[in-house]
């Protein structure tokens, strides 16, 4: 059944405004000039990959939905459309793929392949020394060094200060690091998003990684296809590390597939969704559309939940041209 759909994120309440962890705090990343995103130093990110212990990485709260009481207002325009533009996967590590179970309910993913690889779990602070965790993806680029994931899991919405401590750990599984842990240089959020203090249709992010023993992320691990102004109402497959105790309690990789449906329950809302709903901790875990052998093209990210149904913005114009930005910086 298909239900009116509330954000998935908990980062635009005060749960992460007022959340304070016994973890110190690091100085918060500086805003980048065009106010959407902000950079991070050298210092910083090695400060960021040390921070995040075993015990941190286990104490972090996973995202949880919004109650429908704090929806957020919407912009008064919805994102442009283009002509599609997309970009092949890259292939990464040699992963056997093999038949995965058809998935209308969160299922542990088994069918290995690229997205084994490239999927992983995101780790942050907010500004009050909370800890928390969302999933991301890694997609091609010219900088071999772009994941996407959800506005609200490297922003607050309500002030626009960016998120810290920031990092990717590619192929997560029971707290193991097969690939090492990848710490931001940068981050990248829609001003759209700020604006409207969350509007879910602006709700995509990316983040460029830093190098890790002289490697970019995606000559680690490969990379997911991206692709922009794409058909909608296909079927699609979603990935994410829900933390509840069905899906493993966020400590190995769901996926849910479906046919595609627009959100006709929010007005205004310009998101697509499935019948299939994965929990806190999967926010951010890619939607991917032409999906086959574990690789396919990230069409949008996990964003917003209703019932038994979960969402996720477009990718337009806008987001291609953040896209450019990220795969630049």
């Amino acid at each position: 059944m298909r239900r009116v759909a509330t954000l998935f994120s908990a980062l635009t309440l005060a749960t992460l405004g007022w959340t304070a962890g016994t973890a110190h705090a690091a100085p918060a990343p500086s805003p980048s000039a065009e106010g959407a995103g902000t950079s991070v130093s050298a210092e910083e990110q090695r400060a960021a990959a040390r921070f995040w212990t075993t015990d941190r990485l286990r104490a972090a709260q996973d995202v949880t939905a919004l109650p429908a009481a704090r929806t957020v207002k919407l912009a008064t325009a919805p994102p442009t459309t283009g002509e599609r533009v997309s970009v092949p996967p890259l292939p990464g590590p040699a992963a056997t793929s093999a038949p995965s179970i058809r998935a209308t309910s969160p299922t542990a993913w088994t069918g290995g392949g690229l997205i084994s690889t490239t999927a992983g779990k995101v780790f942050f602070q907010n500004a009050s020394g909370g800890t928390f965790a969302c999933s991301a993806t890694v997609a091609n680029s010219d900088n071999r060094s772009v994941v996407l994931t959800a506005g609200h899991c490297v922003v607050d919405a309500a002030t626009g200060t960016g998120y810290r401590n920031w990092v990717f750990i590619p192929g997560y599984t029971g707290g193991n690091r097969p690939y090492g842990t990848f710490s931001a240089r940068s981050l990248f959020w829609e001003p759209q998003y700020v604006s409207t203090r969350g509007d879910a249709n602006w709700d995509y992010a990316f983040a460029v990684m830093n190098t890790l023993n002289g490697r970019t992320l995606a000559e680690t691990v490969g990379a997911q296809g991206i692709a922009f102004n794409s058909q909608t109402g296909r079927h699609v497959h979603s990935f994410g590390y829900g933390g509840s105790a069905a899906e493993g309690n966020g400590e190995r990789l769901n996926h849910c597939e479906g046919d595609e449906f627009p959100d006709a329950g929010r007005p205004g809302s310009t998101m697509w969704g499935i019948d299939c709903v994965q929990t806190g901790g999967s926010s951010g875990g890619g939607f991917l559309a032409d999906f086959s052998g574990g690789g396919g093209y990230l069409i949008g990210n996990i964003s917003v939940s209703a019932g038994a149904n979960e969402y996720h913005p477009t990718l337009g114009n806008e987001a291609l041209d953040l896209y450019r930005r990220a795969g630049a910086a």
